[in-house]
C-alpha cells in the first residue's frame, strides 16, 4: 500500500529538508524578473514554460515547486502529477512564507 504524497508543504518542511540534506528538485515558476528579485535557489522555469522544459526533470524525484504566494505554484503542482511527476509538491505560501518565517534576508516585493 503506497501513501498518497501530500500536495502541499510548508516552509518550515522545506527547511528541515534542506537541513537534513534530503535530496530533492527545487523549481521556482515565478518569473526571471522576480527571480532576479528574490529568491531561494532552486531552477528557474516560468509557468508558462512548464510544459516545454518536462523532459530536463526526473518523474521519480522529490520535487518542491514555489512562486511568489503558492497560487503559480500549485497550478504547476497540479500540471506535474497529472504529466507524471507523482512527488511534486506545491510550498504553501511561497518565497513571501519562506522570508516572513525562514529568512527575513529574502526580499518580500
Amino acid at each position: 500500500m503506497s501513501l498518497e504524497i501530500p500536495f502541499d508543504m510548508t516552509v518550515q518542511e522545506l527547511k528541515q529538508w534542506q537541513d537534513e540534506k534530503k535530496k530533492f528538485v527545487l523549481v521556482d515558476v515565478r518569473e526571471p524578473a522576480e527571480y532576479k528579485t528574490a529568491n531561494i535557489g532552486g531552477k528557474l522555469i516560468p509557468l508558462n514554460s512548464l510544459p516545454q522544459h518536462l523532459a530536463e526533470l526526473d518523474p521519480e524525484a522529490e520535487m518542491v515547486v514555489h512562486c511568489k504566494l503558492g497560487g503559480r505554484s500549485g497550478m504547476a503542482v497540479e500540471f506535474l502529477r497529472r504529466n507524471g511527476f507523482p512527488k511534486a509538491r506545491n510550498l504553501k505560501g511561497g518565497i513571501i512564507a519562506w522570508s516572513r518565517e525562514i529568512d527575513p534576508s529574502v526580499p518580500q516585493y
